[in-house]
């Protein structure tokens, strides 16, 4: 069993009944064959823990084969309106979206990383579905930048050890001291830069979120690089974030 962050063990049927609710998402359904195959387990094994997860409500059986339950939604929804920013921000998120002609994320972290947990599309060229509840590495992110830029630098050297800052496109900076100069200039201007870092052919451009001295999120505007570009990016749309951030912090203070 493998040591968590704390220096304590898991147990073991935890990191199976884990690794079969992934299993289960990756492959968008699967029979107890396959999914006893894909990770290396007894069918057995895979039938107890599936027979208790659907007494539960976490998976469903439909045609021969499982898959994630709603039950899971209604805790992620939980999870997510505990956050003090979400409901100050969506409001924000609406008119941005108007404003702006351009798709605009709330983003929080955990756990070194970053999470969308809500999206605005002033089109249809974005599902926003889509990429809501998805992770982001913090590094390779506009909206990860902008909360990394405001963490203690012991956090972030964590941070950094554990991602391994990984290169998500040719653009994405993956070297600590490269980082840690682009943080400050971050805390300088008070925006971050995505210039096609985590996908190619998409800028984005964000600003953090503050509850007091603590920083609580972050929120960004995204499009196609041809429209939405740096100079729209640190001009007209960092603008635009920055009077909204005002917003919401407001509203957290007075929540």
């Amino acid at each position: 069993m493998e040591r968590d962050t704390d220096g304590t063990r898991g147990v073991k049927s935890d990191e199976t009944l884990f690794a079969l609710v992934e299993q289960i998402r990756e492959s968008e359904g699967a029979g107890v064959t396959e999914l006893a195959d894909a990770l290396g387990l007894a069918k057995s094994t895979v039938h107890g823990h599936l027979s208790t997860m659907r007494e539960h409500g976490f998976v469903v059986r439909r045609d021969g084969e499982y898959r994630l339950g709603l039950e899971f939604f209604g805790h992620g929804q939980y999870v997510r309106t505990q956050r003090a920013v979400y409901d100050v921000a969506l409001p924000v998120l609406d008119d941005l979206a108007e404003e702006t002609g351009e798709t605009t994320w709330l983003m929080v972290h955990e756990n070194g990383r970053v999470m969308v947990i809500d999206g605005r599309a002033a089109g249809a060229e974005i599902n926003v579905n889509s990429v809501v509840g998805s992770w982001a590495h913090m590094h390779a992110n506009s909206g990860g930048k902008a909360i990394l830029a405001h963490l203690p630098t012991e956090e972030v050297d964590e941070i950094a050890a554990d991602s391994g800052l990984p290169a998500m496109t040719d653009a994405t900076i993956t070297d600590r001291e490269a980082l840690a100069t682009e943080l400050e200039t971050v805390r300088e201007r008070g925006f971050a830069l995505n210039l096609g870092e985590d996908l190619r052919g998409i800028h984005a451009v964000a600003v953090p979120l503050f509850d007091g001295d603590e920083v609580q999120g972050s929120i960004a505007i995204a499009g196609p690089a041809h429209r939405v570009d740096r100079d729209r990016c640190t001009g007209e749309l960092a603008e635009r974030l920055g009077a909204a951030a005002d917003d919401i912090e407001v509203g957290l203070a007075y929540r």
